[in-house]
Formats: structure tokens, C-alpha cells, sequence
């Protein structure tokens, strides 16, 4: 058996699978967190519908990933592994839902697999230590504040997985950067990730707040993805949304296009509506929502919406202009952090080669969907398996 001791900072779900690798192979682990319990962004994630990763083939899932160290852990440790996983050491089954995304039977809650998960880790002699705030570190030794003693950690190797810095009310901070950036350690600045959008001029819309426009085709820049858009009170949210955030963030400027009928095409549309008694009948024997009509009457003028080469060309495209990602602390994950730049591809700080860091303090981008918890847990894996092979 091996005589390593390593500490875990961070008990999300890329820290744990870290952690549960780690002593599956003998080595003595210590996990420390800052809150007063496990995993709480794994459980907030969870309310409404806990989507642990997506059924969809390794070569395209690998894509949905940003950087190479990234696509190779999941290589390493993929969706089916993941999957496999979750059953075998958990005893957690999981189905694939309609959309391709993969949750766990009906009626297991999140509480319930993370439970599962940490009396894994108990039974494997994993070690737990709550209220412990990383304060400081060397290559062999870290400080946390507890109860306001100053706590002192020696190590063989340590595995910083901080998360970061969306949901603050989960413990996600990011304010670790700041010890970071003391020890020279390349950051990169928290930008919002698998945000809405603010929409300019978009006051008008407050009274569709919460409505849904179905089956719609959104696009922005070069890419486009097909899916529900959520009408909020300050612009618009939901999963296509969310995927063509990177294309804003590269060219703000830009407009967002939804296709509110993609199933049909513009001299289809013109044809329907031309048959019809009028606008109203016309859209509605195209088969739009209620939600798509009320938007098209709304959104455009009088005049574009009585014109149907003018509306059909609108309803193949209607666009909109996006002023802003949400605020960090309302939006689902972060891109910044830990520069990859700062490590090298098996995880491990260029300058402390005794440390290692994984999941979402890196700076690497995945949509919603089951890609970000799935990167969580493929980097906390190669983490684990790469300090395991350490002499």
C-alpha cells in the first residue's frame, strides 16, 4: 500500500472523483471544503432535472469542449464511463431523456447520489474536513482557517478543485484567485458562461416574461443550435441560447437570429400566409404559438407584419441585439480562472509540481447539457489516476 498522503481541496464533483480514484488505489486522502458540507452546487444543479452528462457519441462529445487537456481527460474517463461509474460504485442507474441527456432513474433525487458518493469515500477510508478555508500553500504543506485557528496540512501532492465563480450561495467564489495570483500562478479574469442575454430595447416584452418559443432555430455568428428560447424580463434565456455565448464574447457587436418555424422555409411560409384570410390566420395555420405570435406583433412594426415577404423573411430570422451576458453570480458556469497555460496537460501547476487542480477553476468552456459536470468529473479522474502513477 502506498504511504502518499494528498489532500483534496474541494469537495465538488470533480474533487471527489479525484479523491475516490485516488484511494481506490490505497493512498491516504484528505478532502477539505469551505462550507459546512459537501458538494452544494452539485445539488443546486440538480433542481431542475440532474442531467449528469449526454448520451450523444464520444466524437462529437469531445467537441462540445474548448481546450485539448480537457477533451483528453474525457477521453480518459467518457460519457459511458461516467455512466458505468455511477452504477457500478454508486449503485445509481441512469436513463437517457427524450433530448439525448442523460439523468438518473426516476425518483432518485441529487441528495441521494451524493450521499451514495460520500459513504464511498468513507467506506474507503477517505477523510472529511468541513469549514476549512485554503488560506495558503507551498509544495508540501497548506494552511486552512478553521473556527479561526489557522490549521496546517502536510502533503505529498494536493489537488485544488475550487471551482468557479457562478451561484456564490453554493460557495463557488473564485475569490481562491486572489491567493493564486500571489503565488505567481496564472489567472485568467471570471467572464459568464451559459448565460441569457440582455436584448436591447426590450422593455416592451416585460409582459412575456416566462414564455416559451418552441422548436426554434438560433443562431449567432457561424454557429446555431435548435431548441426551446425562454422569454425573461430582461431578454432571453435557454439552452440555444446558452451555446452561442462564446460566438458573442468573440463578437459583441453582432445580432442573435431565431428561426421560429425551421421547419419550413421562407416561400413555403409566403404561400401559407398568402392563402390566408389574414396575418393572424396566416400564422396561426403555419402552426406558431400562441407565445411566436404575440412576439411577431409585438417585435415588429405594423407595416413589416402586414407585408409577408417582410414577415416571412422576419420569422426565418428575426433578430435581435444582445447588450450583455448576465452578471457572473446569476449565470450557470464561468469561463477564466487558472490559465491553461499555467499547467501542464495531466493537470499539474507548471511552477508546484506537487499540485494539481481540475473542474471548473480552469479555464475551459463546455455548453449546458451534461458537458460541464462531465468535464467536472474526467479531469477530477485523470487527476487522480496521473498522482496515482507518481512515484
Amino acid at each position: 500500500m502506498s504511504t502518499k498522503i494528498v489532500g483534496i481541496v474541494g469537495m465538488g464533483p470533480a474533487g471527489l472523483m479525484a479523491g475516490t480514484i485516488l484511494l481506490e488505489q490505497g493512498i491516504e486522502v484528505h478532502f477539505f471544503d469551505h462550507k459546512k458540507a459537501a458538494g452544494r452546487k452539485f445539488l443546486v444543479a440538480g433542481h431542475g432535472g440532474f442531467n449528469l452528462t449526454h448520451s450523444e457519441s464520444i466524437e462529437l462529445f469531445q467537441k462540445k469542449y474548448n481546450h485539448s487537456f480537457i477533451k483528453k481527460a474525457f477521453l480518459q474517463f467518457n460519457n459511458e464511463d461516467w455512466r458505468n461509474w455511477l452504477q457500478s460504485k454508486l449503485g445509481i442507474e441512469t436513463f437517457v431523456g427524450s433530448s439525448g441527456k442523460i439523468f438518473p432513474l426516476k425518483g432518485i433525487k441529487p441528495i441521494e447520489v451524493l450521499s451514495n458518493w460520500l459513504e464511498k469515500i468513507i467506506s474507503l477510508g477517505g477523510k472529511f474536513n468541513y469549514s476549512h478555508k485554503l488560506i495558503d500553500f507551498s509544495e508540501n504543506e497548506a494552511v486552512f482557517s478553521h473556527n479561526g485557528n489557522d490549521i496546517d496540512f502536510s502533503f505529498d501532492y494536493l489537488v485544488l478543485a475550487l471551482g468557479g465563480a457562478s451561484w456564490k450561495k453554493t460557495g463557488s467564489t473564485g475569490e481562491w484567485k486572489e491567493l493564486l495570483d500571489s503565488k505567481n500562478i496564472e489567472c485568467t479574469n471570471f467572464v459568464s458562461s451559459n448565460s441569457g442575454f440582455e436584448i436591447e430595447d426590450w422593455h416592451k416584452m416585460a409582459d412575456m416574461e416566462g414564455q416559451t418559443l418552441k422548436n426554434t432555430d438560433t443562431s449567432f455568428g457561424l454557429i446555431s443550435r435548435k431548441g426551446d428560447v425562454v422569454i425573461s424580463s430582461y431578454g432571453l434565456e435557454g439552452t440555444p441560447v446558452y451555446f452561442v455565448n462564446k460566438e458573442f464574447r468573440n463578437s459583441p457587436s453582432d445580432y442573435l437570429y431565431i428561426d421560429l418555424k425551421p421547419t419550413k422555409s421562407q416561400e413555403e411560409i409566403i404561400e401559407i400566409l398568402l392563402k390566408s384570410k389574414n396575418t393572424t390566420e396566416g400564422l396561426k395555420n403555419l402552426n406558431l404559438s400562441k407565445t411566436a405570435i404575440q412576439l411577431l406583433k409585438k417585435w415588429t412594426t405594423k407595416e413589416d407584419y402586414s407585408d409577408v415577404k417582410i414577415l416571412s423573411s422576419i420569422i426565418k430570422k428575426m433578430s435581435f441585439k444582445p447588450i450583455s451576458l448576465r452578471p457572473i453570480d446569476e449565470v450557470i458556469s464561468t469561463i477564466g480562472g487558472i490559465s491553461m497555460e499555467s499547467i501542464t496537460e495531466d493537470f499539474k501547476l507548471k511552477n508546484y509540481p506537487t499540485i494539481y487542480c481540475c473542474g471548473e477553476m480552469l479555464d475551459w468552456d463546455a455548453p449546458t447539457g451534461g458537458y460541464l459536470i462531465q468535464g467536472c468529473v474526467s479531469s477530477g479522474f485523470a487527476v487522480g489516476k496521473a498522482i496515482s502513477k507518481q512515484e
